[in-house]
């Protein structure tokens, strides 16, 4: 019998097909990128690994061959030049860094946390002045290099190649640029302003959307896009005001998307969104990432009972605890677990449930794969 390659694991899975063993991710998504150097270092010494890095990011390709991970990255998120925008400002007694889409970051504890909201208590008059990025400032020449290496993995590699998204979700951005409690108020109070701005962000999002999957969509296996609609504990809204503000244009972003590409299109939310499923699923959603195992509802049995049918699932593999607290041998024994249940009948990716901090010993990270 023919060995199985890496994209056909992929595929298969993909489609709900059995699949000779599950398909290992680790940094072949934003969600589960290894977010510090010195974990590098420490999981490459596990593994007998050394001399310099030899891949992107904070990662080496020497460790994803030694875990046979199936799935490799490419792509990126573009930004505009709006030199206006990048600058920095003391807001609230802080140094903060200011973003093309004007939100401002400080440093808290060592990492970048957002300061300012640039459209907080604003009218919708107000908004419609703000100078929001424009997709025509972005330097074409940085996709013709996502091309390049998008093109060198399918033709020279068989990993199942994965696009990371190359725009935000507009419900994050809206967070983001009103600020949490400001927004959430204006889903409920200010229908008018909420429309409003989303016709405006996916307007940019389709812009970016043709020049970037114009470049890598024949080349790639999946998609990816973030937009976290969940808590621990619940949805940031109802079931039916995502129907209403968000699902038209998240259903539009991936319809326009899936006219350049034939990659499945996977969506990232972290939480609680066991309810939302249908209506991921009715926005075109073929693979659902994180799964957050302790979040309410998200139990991998649950998941796998409804929906296992109808969408592949990607991550499960507990960040907050098991692979902070546990021994190797308690991560791999979970490992089996998940595969148990998200494993039958294909329709699942291995892989955390996020990306992994410098909390995470090596050797857990090892266990999940071997």
């Amino acid at each position: 019998m023919p060995k199985i390659t890496s994209r056909e694991r992929f595929l298969n899975a993909a489609a709900h097909k059995t699949v000779d063993r599950a398909v290992f991710d680790l940094y072949g998504c934003p969600q589960t990128m290894i977010m510090s150097s010195k974990t590098v270092e420490d999981i490459k010494k596990v593994l007998n690994i050394s001399g310099e890095y030899l891949g992107p990011g904070y990662t080496d390709e020497r460790i994803l061959e030694k875990l046979h991970i199936d799935t490799r990255m490419t792509g990126g998120m573009p930004s505009p030049k709006n030199d206006a925008l990048y600058k920095y400002i003391d807001y609230a007694g802080k140094y903060v860094g200011v973003d093309i889409w004007g939100i401002g970051y400080a440093d808290v504890g060592g990492r970048w946390e957002i300061a300012k909201n640039p459209l907080k208590d604003m009218t919708l008059d107000e908004v419609k002045k703000f100078p929001f990025p424009k997709a025509s400032d972005i330097d074409k020449n940085v996709f013709e290099q996502y091309r390049i290496r998008a093109k060198n993995l399918y033709e020279n590699t068989d990993y199942a190649v994965v696009g990371e998204h190359p725009c935000f979700g507009i419900f994050e951005i809206g967070c983001w640029m009103f600020g949490f409690d400001d927004f959430l108020y204006r889903l409920a109070g200010e229908p008018e302003t909420v429309h409003w701005f989303f016709e405006k962000i996916l307007e940019y999002q389709k812009e970016v959307i043709k020049m970037y999957y114009g470049a890598i969509g024949e080349y790639i296996h999946c998609t990816t896009s973030g937009d976290d609609f969940g808590t621990q504990r619940g949805l940031f809204m109802s079931v039916n005001m995502f129907d209403e503000f968000v699902a038209p244009y998240m259903k539009e972003r991936i319809r326009y998307t899936k006219t350049f590409t034939k990659a499945y299109y996977q969506h990232h939310t972290c939480g609680s969104v066991f309810r939302l499923i249908p209506s991921l699923i009715d926005c075109g959603v073929d693979i659902l990432n994180p799964i957050q195992p302790n979040a309410f509802e998200m139990e991998p049995e649950r998941l796998k009972s409804e929906y296992g049918k109808q969408m592949s699932f990607w991550g499960g593999i507990d960040t907050q605890d098991l692979l902070v607290n546990s021994s190797p041998k308690q991560v791999r024994e979970e490992a089996e677990r998940i595969l148990s249940i998200f494993g039958t009948d294909g329709g699942y990716i291995l892989s955390p449930a996020h990306c992994i901090q410098e909390d995470v010993p090596a050797e857990n990270v090892v266990a999940i794969y071997m």
